[in-house]
């Protein structure tokens, strides 16, 4: 297929480097030195997001955040108006689940069709192709995208219709965002408590406490090794974006409120862009423990 790519993350250049690598068509903008090895391995360096998607039969967007995804497709020199008629687009970011739907709007009434199919499984998920893929659309919509879903993930679901990825992404976030915090605390208990947490981790991925989370966050933060992976001030969005969908739905989320408020904590420290697992730091901080 021919595919214009537009975001080149952390997670986004692996993505786009399965896709080359599976013999897809790929074209790219804002090619800089980390991505540059892209276009060594085939992809068409374009000169703007919208000469990027001109001949692309299918759109992915992998980005930051709701404005990000808006500005793109809509803002001054947005993609929208290059579309044709036919092109599928794909957001794989995470964003608003209600700001989903009013782009999907727009987008098809170009003669296009929308997705979208926001992802976990952060850096190590995307350079192994392990991500999973939570998607939204029509069933036709989602077939066509199937073989591009599956050079870049593993554990991929049709939800439901337009914004029902977003809004299991947002509920994977929420779990995640929450255990992580489940995590740091224990760890930070063991170590304040006289015992090896690290011992203490081992220990406990063999009982009923073992997760992924554990397993590789706590392991992070035993380590001190905080390069992002996912980074907490993106990790901070999108716990907003579930307590902003839980205000407009009248419920309540306390516990998702306070990991949100300890991730703003992190940001004020200057954490921000180090990786999710750092929210132990603000804990410690918090005990006035190094």
């Amino acid at each position: 297929m021919k595919i214009g790519f537009i975001g080149l993350g952390v997670m986004g250049r692996p993505m786009a480097g399965h896709l080359i690598a599976a013999g897809h068509d790929v074209a790219i903008n804002r090619v800089k030195p980390v991505s540059q090895f892209l276009v060594e391995q085939g992809a068409k360096a374009a000169e703007s997001a919208q000469a990027a998607v001109t001949d692309a039969e299918v759109v992915i967007l992998m980005l930051p955040d709701t404005p990000d995804v808006e500005n793109i497709l809509f803002g001054k020199d947005g993609i929208v108006d290059a579309l044709r008629p036919g092109t599928l687009v794909i957001d794989m970011s995470s964003i608003s689940p209600v700001a989903t739907k009013e782009f999907a709007e727009k987008v098809k009434a170009k003669g296009c069709d929308y997705l979208d199919a926001p992802v976990s499984g952060g850096e190590v998920g995307a350079k192994n192709a392990a991500l999973t893929i939570m998607v939204g659309g029509s069933e036709e919509a989602f077939a066509r995208a199937l073989p591009l879903f599956e050079k870049m993930g593993k554990n991929i679901n049709r939800v439901g219709e337009v914004g029902d990825g977003q809004t299991a992404k947002v509920a994977n976030q929420i779990i995640v965002g929450l255990t992580i915090q489940a995590v740091a605390e224990a760890l930070l208990f063991a170590k304040k408590a006289g015992a090896d947490p690290s011992k203490v981790r081992e220990a406990l991925m063999g009982g009923f406490a073992a997760s992924r989370i554990l397993e590789v966050h706590g392991d992070r933060m035993n380590k001190r090794t905080f390069d992002p992976g996912f980074r907490l001030r993106l990790h901070r969005k999108d716990l907003t974006l579930a307590l902003d969908a839980a205000r407009s739905l009248d419920l309540a989320l306390p516990n998702t409120a306070s990991t949100a408020q300890l991730m703003s904590a992190a940001l004020a420290q200057g954490d921000g862009d180090k990786d999710h697992s750092g929210l132990i730091r603000t804990l410690e901080t918090l005990s006035a423990t190094s």
